[in-house]
């Protein structure tokens, strides 16, 4: 048996970051929590922001929160959430604090873009879904706010990016969460100038690109001198948070499966070898994002866990801190099918009163109204799982080929009722577990870019043997195949 060594997986979600210790015997894996902070966003006066450098301090205090662990640590790895990114000057100088995207939502950008360029020359350049909040659309507003950080950025980097910099000090662009912008050619593998320029945006802000699994350098002498810790490599693990999620996804080998990495967004897809782009997935607004070990993420994002994180936000301003766990059994007494909604209705995007919200689409559709917590979680988890059934019966088609199981992996697999739901929605068995699979993935990167692991198999059977998994069965019935055509008639186009 190989010596146990220890990894720390900086994991930065929408709504909170963590360091996660993750120990690796050779033959297990597992993963404690050191330091948890909160990540979400900060509104000023002129939009809402990520605060990077409260971030930072945070993973600096995580990183000194693993050192007093006593453990042997091997190295370092960021990921985040996609799309979001920081403008540096020609010194490598932070310009202002990086807006979030959901400041981006609602602006009108995207339609302004598509009459400027055509949607699939846009899809065609970049393979990716387009969506307002994606990179791309991001800087096109700021060229039109003519924002000063747009004239003077020397380099961009997206989140997970400014982050491994600033612990080793050697910028670079990973690729999995370089492909997420809609700045990047996925055929080619490099940046989509072509398409920049047509936009009028600057190219040399996009910088080299770096696999998967690259060691970037050392952790800084001073950051690890004040942790507490000895020279630590620093990895670019895969920075996209569903890059890592995916490849923690415990599929066995030669099985054709779908996933969905749940959270706050829930990323619903398949791994293929090669882009998928055509007229059939353009029509269908799916994205080929870059996984890891040379994989292709097909997937679609649908808004996920959100609905139901809002309308707990919302209630517990109201002075109710009902757990998530409560909200859950809630949803479950409440009667099914009875309301439902569009998950991904523009009425969701923002932040805000979503209790409200949900109840006005369904009296806007003629269909009972959700009164009680638990009438209206359960009106977002049973939309939310026949949505899934809808993306996932779409994607099939595209790619010609019954896909199963259907893995779940994130916080939304401990969410026993929408994975049961997801099953009896798409007649797929469903296959639960990791929850903590970007923070998995992110150690096994490290552990493969440190020769630990060989492959992503081996990483895959590390992680089966690792977690808990659960499996849900499909249960036979009908109620689900009306509730399905009911919101067929009033899902968006």
């Amino acid at each position: 048996m190989a010596r146990a060594l220890s990894f720390l997986a900086a994991d930065l979600g929408a709504e909170s970051g963590r360091v996660m210790v993750g120990r690796f015997d050779g033959g297990r894996l597992s993963l404690t929590e050191a330091h948890r902070f909160d990540s979400r966003p900060v509104s000023l006066p002129d939009g809402l922001h990520t605060d990077v450098l409260r971030i930072f301090t945070e993973i600096q205090n995580g990183l000194a929160a693993a050192a007093r662990s006593g453990d042997e640590l091997g190295a370092v790895g960021v990921d985040t959430w996609g799309v979001d990114f920081a403008l540096l000057d020609g010194g490598g100088r932070l310009l202002g604090t990086p807006y979030h995207y959901r400041d981006c939502l609602g602006s009108g950008v995207l339609e302004r873009a598509l009459a400027r360029v055509p949607r699939a020359e846009i899809f065609e350049a970049t393979g990716i879904q387009l969506l307002e909040l994606n990179t791309l659309f991001q800087l096109l507003r700021l060229r039109e706010r003519e924002a000063a950080e747009l004239a003077a950025a020397g380099r961009l980097l997206m989140m997970p990016d400014l982050f491994s910099g600033w612990l080793c000090g050697r910028p670079a662009n990973e690729y999995t969460i370089a492909t997420t912008s809609q700045c990047f050619d996925t055929r080619r593998g490099e940046w989509a100038r072509g398409l920049l320029e047509r936009f009028s945006l600057p190219t040399g802000i996009f910088g080299e690109i770096v696999q998967p699994g690259t060691v970037l350098g050392e952790l800084r002498p001073g950051l690890a001198e004040e942790a507490g810790v000895g020279p630590l490599p620093v990895v670019a693990v895969g920075g996209h948070d569903t890059a890592l999620a995916v490849a923690a996804v415990p599929a066995r080998k030669g099985c054709d499966f779908a996933y969905v990495s749940s959270g706050t967004w829930s990323l619903l897809g398949a791994e293929i070898e090669a882009p998928c782009i055509g007229d059939a997935s353009l029509a269908a607004n799916f994205t080929n994002e870059g996984g890891v070990c040379g994989t292709i993420r097909f997937l679609k994002n649908l808004c996920g866990l959100w609905l139901v994180q809002e309308c707990r936000r919302g209630w517990a301003k109201g002075g109710t801190a009902d757990s998530y766990d409560d909200l859950t059994e809630m949803a479950t007494a409440a009667p099914p099918y009875r309301s439902l909604v569009d998950v991904d209705h523009p009425d969701f995007a923002a932040p805000g009163d979503m209790p409200a919200r949900l109840q006005a689409f369904c009296r806007r559709t003629g269909q009972p109204v959700p009164e009680t917590k638990g009438e209206i979680v359960r009106c977002a988890l049973d939309s939310l799982a026949l949505k899934y059934r809808h993306v996932l019966s779409t994607m099939e088609g595209i790619l010609g080929r019954r896909l199963e199981p259907l893995h779940v992996v994130g916080g939304g697999a401990r969410n026993r009722l929408l994975c049961q739901l997801a099953a009896d929605a798409t007649g797929r068995t469903v296959v639960a577990g990791p929850v903590e699979a970007t923070a998995a993935g992110n150690v096994a990167m490290q552990a493969m870019a440190l020769g630990r692991l060989g492959s992503l198999a081996e990483a895959r059977d590390l992680v089966r043997g690792s977690f808990e998994i659960v499996t849900y069965d499909p249960r036979p019935g009908t109620a689900v195949d009306d509730a399905y055509a009911r919101l067929a008639r009033m899902m968006a186009p």
